[in-house]
């Protein structure tokens, strides 16, 4: 008995040659001679490649497939098992209907062929699975377009009949389905699936599969034409009589379903890093060692990934009526360096979804503040208890007076370095850049490599606020740098990477006093209340901040084990409606650190405090002002505060006149006598009694608001303690009425950096 003719298992069954077929099988024999070797099942599974590249994940998972070879288009291999009954069925019917019962040459079908040559009639085919196997595996062997030669045909069923005595019968029948083209660029029931019925090839119904299986007889057909013919296979399928409606509405939907364009990409189950995916593909073909890479392993983590796409996505969505469409998110693993997550874009929530905002480079805000602190407390200039004046400032500036506000546009009066943080006042920031410069503070912020555009001239004042603009990736690895005490190194994205040694950027004991603070809720309550999402179960150390007019929103922080970095904003720079670092980026990086400590992590890993690293001592501080309740406090071993007295308080609040401005010009109106045009002088709120204004060298008297009669010339002013200390100098110059004409006088009413008083 025959095999059964569906049956994937059943070995080869040869039949006896028939004598009309004894000249052919003859003529196959003599060119056996020059006819290669069939390859093995294993070798062609093996040299298959698919159209694109496939990121994984760090365990081996697919996250993301991004076309590369637009020659042709192809899918992963598909194993028999995996390919729909009703396909293997239509297949077979439409092309080799003995397929398990021939050895590699159907002869009836070859009799008939020859026969039907002769009298010039129509009829199928003679090319069985296996010889049309033959030919996708030896180009030489593939039909040309005028039609094979005698010696063509030949070599053909020679190469049949190799591989039938190596191969199994659903080995070749798999390898078949893998490789033969479809429609156009579409190669293997793997793409043609994907591509023209949006289904895996295990889902394909008979409808479906008739129009396959036809497109094989004719790739480039007209929609009319392969109807046609799948209408015949599904009629040749049905038990009983065809029905006259067996094929209704079949011409339109083969029309519909050739008319559909390919989508990108293939696998749409597993499309979780198109930005990293581009990205590293991009860099991977630049590689000499990039030919026939079909897959890149990185170090992310699939669930990882997953979990915080879909938590960006669902903030966003709550966030549309705010005008905002756009975020990234980014997650490292502090030991390593390596990536564990890279969103780079809402999806389809953005208009702009192709922008990678994990490299984007948006204004940092005030994200840059700790790093600000961290240096003033490393150079000793200022602790954790220095008390910094959160009152009004302005700074003369090259382009005019500088006048930070805070976010609330409130003022606190004499707060804490370690309140002023936490609670991200603007003004003591400034007043603390002041101390530690701007281009000292641009070259520490380089070194922790956010390379920011222009040196620190350029930014000025507001460097302190965070106008320079950085991408998401380095301004969450300098805040790993934090979470290690103050070594820095690169970021991992793959796991062949080769690790660079970590260099220390900070100082350690600075990096643990200002990540204390980064972790301290109370320090935040003055702005942001105790509800707030900063404020996790275990310990860790977080900073929002929102750029000018609201246009990029961030929350960036780590724990003992990750950084987690969030931006949210428009790609497009249009500003957000009325949205926080608290209401917009801060759910989003508090739900994956959640996720990321969700197992493993009982009460008491919770709750384990942090490791104190050697020369930080903590000491109990109290305030005699009762500016803020005692409380025990870090210090580098050194610089020790048991006492914060009103003197050491202003020492530390940088700025005591408060009038006039440093490098002001004034100028004498010659209208007015002189007599009548005086300066204010003016010393910041809480100045003691006992200091003095001294001009030019000479004292004025007490340091109270005076009036002083301008005379042209630059001068010298200078606000000494009651011990003859120089606690600040500002220096201005007077204009003569005489150097109007220069542009002193009426014509300088409207200037930025010309003030007049009278």
């Amino acid at each position: 008995m025959p095999s059964s003719p569906f049956n994937p298992e059943a070995g080869p069954a040869v039949r006896p040659l028939r004598p009309a077929v004894l000249v052919l099988a003859l003529a196959s024999a003599l060119a056996g001679a020059n006819a290669l070797a069939a390859p093995t099942f294993a070798e062609v599974k093996a040299a298959h490649r698919i159209s694109d590249t496939v990121l994984m994940d760090r365990h081996g998972v697919a996250i993301q497939s991004i076309r590369t070879d637009f020659k042709v288009r192809r899918a992963q291999w598909v194993p028999l098992r995996e390919v729909s009954p009703a396909l293997q069925r239509a297949l077979l019917l439409s092309e080799d209907q003995r397929f398990y019962e021939h050895s590699g040459v159907d002869w009836s079908a070859v009799g008939a062929a020859a026969w039907g040559n002769l009298w010039n009639t129509r009829t199928r085919g003679a090319s069985t699975v296996t010889m049309q196997l033959a030919g996708l595996l030896d180009a030489q062997l593939a039909a040309p377009r005028g039609g094979r030669s005698m010696v063509g045909k030949v070599g053909q069923v020679r190469m049949a009949w190799e591989i039938e005595r190596s191969w199994r019968k659903d080995q070749i029948l798999e390898a078949y389905l893998n490789l033969v083209a479809f429609r156009g660029e579409v190669v293997g029931i793997g793409a043609l699936a994907a591509t023209l019925f949006d289904k895996y090839p295990s889902g394909l119904d008979a409808q479906e599969s008739a129009v396959a299986a036809a497109l094989i007889r004719g790739p480039n057909a007209k929609p009319a034409d392969v109807a046609k013919r799948a209408c015949t296979l599904m009629k040749t399928q049905e038990k009983t009589p065809a029905r006259a409606d067996a094929c209704e509405g079949l011409n339109s939907y083969t029309w519909q379903v050739l008319a559909r364009r390919p989508a990108e990409p293939l696998d749409r189950d597993a499309q979780l890093a198109p930005h990293l995916a581009r990205r590293l593909v991009g860099a991977a073909e630049a590689s000499p060692h990039a030919s026939g890479r079909q897959s890149l392993r990185t170090t992310l983590d699939a669930g990882i990934q997953r979990h915080a796409r879909d938590t960006l996505r669902r903030q966003l969505a709550e966030l549309r009526y705010r005008h905002v469409e756009d975020g990234a998110v980014i997650v490292i693993d502090n030991a390593t360096g390596d990536v564990l997550a890279w969103v780079g874009s809402s999806g389809d929530l953005s208009q702009a979804a192709e922008v990678d905002g994990v490299v984007a480079p948006r204004q940092a805000g005030s994200t840059l503040k700790p790093f600000l602190y961290e240096f003033a407390i490393e150079k000793r200039w200022l602790t954790a208890a220095s008390v910094l004046d959160d009152s009004p400032v302005g700074l003369t500036t090259a382009a005019g007076l500088y006048v930070p506000q805070n976010y609330d546009h409130d003022f606190k009066g004499l707060v804490s370095l370690r309140t002023a943080l936490g609670s991200s006042l603007n003004v003591p920031a400034v007043r603390s850049l002041v101390i530690v410069t701007p281009e000292r503070f641009a070259q520490r912020l380089n070194a922790l490599g956010l390379k920011l555009a222009h040196n620190g001239g350029h930014y000025g004042y507001s460097l302190a606020l965070g106008s320079p603009e950085v991408t998401l990736a380095s301004l969450a690895n300098a805040y790993r740098s934090l979470a290690n005490g103050g070594m820095a190194s690169a970021l991992r994205l793959q796991p062949g990477d080769s690790a660079a040694a970590p260099r220390r950027v900070m100082d350690e004991r600075a990096s643990f006093i200002v990540a204390d603070i980064l972790a301290d809720r109370e320090a935040r309550v003055p702005s942001f209340g105790l509800d707030n999402a900063l404020s996790p179960r275990y310990w860790a150390a977080v900073k929002t901040g929102t750029s000018k007019d609201m246009r990029d929103n961030w929350c960036v922080g780590f724990s003992r084990r990750y950084t987690v970095g969030v931006w949210v904003g428009n790609a497009s720079g249009e500003p957000m409606w009325d949205v926080s670092g608290v209401t917009g980026a801060a759910p989003v990086w508090r739900a994956v650190m959640d996720d990321l400590h969700r197992q493993g992590l009982d009460r008491a890993d919770m709750l384990k405090p942090v490791t104190v690293p050697p020369g930080v001592t903590a000491t109990e501080v109290r305030f005699s002002t009762l500016l803020e309740p005692p409380r025990q406090e870090w210090f580098i071993a050194g610089t020790e505060q048991s006492l914060v007295t009103p003197a050491t308080a202003r020492a530390s609040t940088l700025m005591q006149i408060a009038s006039p401005m440093d490098r002001t010009v004034f100028a004498l109106d010659p209208d007015i006598p002189p007599q009548a045009q005086k300066l204010s002088l003016a010393a910041v709120p809480g100045t003691p009694a006992s200091w003095s204004w001294h001009m030019d060298g000479q004292r004025l008297g007490p340091a109270t608001d005076m009036q002083w009669t301008m005379w042209p010339g630059s001068h010298r002013l200078e606000l000494r303690d009651q011990a003859g200390r120089v606690a600040e100098t500002v220096r201005f110059e007077v204009r003569g009425a005489q150097l109007k004409n220069s542009g002193a006088g009426k014509g300088l009413r409207g200037a930025e950096t010309v003030r007049r008083q009278r």
